[in-house]
């Protein structure tokens, strides 16, 4: 059969969008897209190795290197070496301005709970949920560049082009649900993070497993997925849609290795689902009062009603049979992120007060619904910030120590895993790294990390490369 004039092809599909709705190939393409993935298997609880703990993962990414010392690592020496040189022993690398001196955390720190963990004044909320986490205390990155770090706690590699998490989640394991996706990205509502929508890509595996982007804030937040009035005429052709089939048939017979196609035609199918089940997943206004009002969607601070709207959103998704939600907390740039070069004390109190509660009450909502009992939310950054000043009042980027946290199935609640030195600036003790975090969440999914690989250009590439280890440490 002779090839479609691509141009025609594209001008077809466009014209038809409504029509997508009868399309026959769809489970034949997304089958042949992921005909070698691993299936989860009922008697391991829906893991593929052994046993899942978890079957549902939220992801709080808080873009552009959260302060470890102003936040969740209390540094008292810091306080007595105020204003002192750090010392030219002392090796700096990957710095974007000169190192100034050591500066204590202008931010109060207390002990909360039971076990009695160390946190600033700027997470009064979530400070009381403490005895519910898990810390990861000395996490350690390879680089001090933003992208470069967000790739590796997102996709495993310094470098684009590889799978997220989300994407191997989703290859993994599939989706929960028939009518939505089986991962999806809630970005802030400011603009994309760091390497824009690559910590969301699919990179080698199918392109079906790459992250939806959903735009909250918008009155569509999933653009064209109905189709305009002016198309309307597309969606009672059953000509059109036989033509449409016939094309997309020769399309992937002369381009067997190309998933784009059937990944637009699952998407395609997809969405047809979704024009049922989305507008009600996607309405957070019918949640009732108090829950709107725990998650500050009535703020009249906009960042703090947009990432609780998120939170809100994320629950909503993952009840509904969402695999993976990624929740972003800030854009790319110089402003409204946790990037604070220029003031401390000024750039980071906005920034934290916007996530506190809503981080608060997602984590109270899920254990209200019962979805504690399957469902992890992880908190990260993708470095941390140097001990010593940038500038007068900034600090500076350092993948040398940072922390996340873990909640809910399968984590030991109340525990700190690793320390780092006496001021903050070098994991010290028992430290881990992206790899092992990964790892670690793979693992409660029921997946061996080491074994879910994909082979592409002649390497078995997988999440976690050569490197990671499960922290067992902070296991349930």
């Amino acid at each position: 059969m002779t090839t479609p004039n691509p141009i025609l092809r594209r001008d077809f599909l466009h014209t038809i969008g409504g029509g997508f709705t009868g399309l026959a190939l769809t489970h034949l393409l997304a089958r042949e897209a992921a005909a070698d993935i691993p299936r989860p298997r009922p008697e391991l609880n829906g893991g593929v190795h052994h046993r899942a703990k978890v079957k549902r993962v939220i992801q709080l990414f808080m873009n552009g290197g959260v302060s470890p010392m102003d936040t969740w690592d209390y540094k008292p020496a810091l306080t007595k070496l105020d204003g002192q040189k750090l010392g030219s022993k002392t090796k700096i690398e990957g710095a974007t301005g000169m190192q100034g001196a050591l500066m204590k955390s202008p931010f109060e720190f207390k002990q909360h709970g039971q076990c009695g963990k160390w946190v600033s004044s700027l997470f009064p909320e979530q400070a009381k949920l403490v005895d519910e986490m898990a810390f990861l205390q000395a996490m350690t990155g390879r680089s001090n560049v933003h992208g470069q770090n967000a790739y590796l706690l997102n996709n495993g590699f310094l470098l684009p082009g590889f799978p997220c998490m989300g994407a191997w989640i989703s290859y993994a394991l599939g989706s929960l649900s028939d009518n939505l996706p089986g991962f999806i990205v809630l970005p802030d509502a400011r603009g994309l993070p760091y390497n824009g929508r690559g910590c969301f890509s699919a990179g080698f595996l199918p392109a079906v497993h790459q992250g939806t982007v959903i735009k909250a804030d918008s009155p569509q937040p999933i653009a064209d997925l109905f189709a305009s009035d002016k198309f309307a005429y597309a969606t009672r052709g059953a000509d059109g849609l036989a033509l449409l089939n016939q094309m997309n048939r020769a399309h992937t017979a002369q381009h067997p290795g190309d998933s784009r196609l059937a990944a637009r035609v699952a998407g395609y199918e997809l969405a047809a689902k979704m024009q049922l089940s989305a507008p009600e997943a996607f309405d957070v206004m019918r949640e009732p009062e108090s829950a709107r009002k725990a998650y500050c969607l009535d703020s009249t601070d906009k960042p703090t009603a947009d990432f609780g709207k998120r939170c809100l959103l994320a629950t909503r998704l993952i009840e509904r049979g969402v695999r993976f939600v990624q929740v972003w907390s800030g854009p790319e740039g110089a402003v409204n992120n946790w990037d604070n070069h220029g003031n401390i004390p000024t750039q980071l109190p906005p920034m934290a007060a916007s996530i506190d509660k809503p981080i608060a009450a997602l984590l109270r909502d899920l254990r209200q619904r019962g979805l504690a009992e399957d469902t992890l939310v992880v908190w990260t950054t993708e470095f941390g910030r140097t001990p010593f000043s940038q500038g007068s009042l900034g600090r500076d980027h350092n993948c040398g120590s940072f922390v996340s946290w873990l909640w809910g199935a399968g984590i030991k609640p109340g525990i700190t895993h690793g320390v780092s030195d006496d001021i903050g600036y070098q994991a010290a003790q028992d430290i881990t790294s992206g790899y092992d975090m990964h790892a670690t969440i793979l693992h409660l999914l029921g997946i061996d990390h080491e074994k879910l690989t994909v082979r592409t250009n002649g390497v078995d590439r997988r999440l976690t490369d050569v490197h990671g280890h499960v922290v067992k440490q902070i296991l349930a």
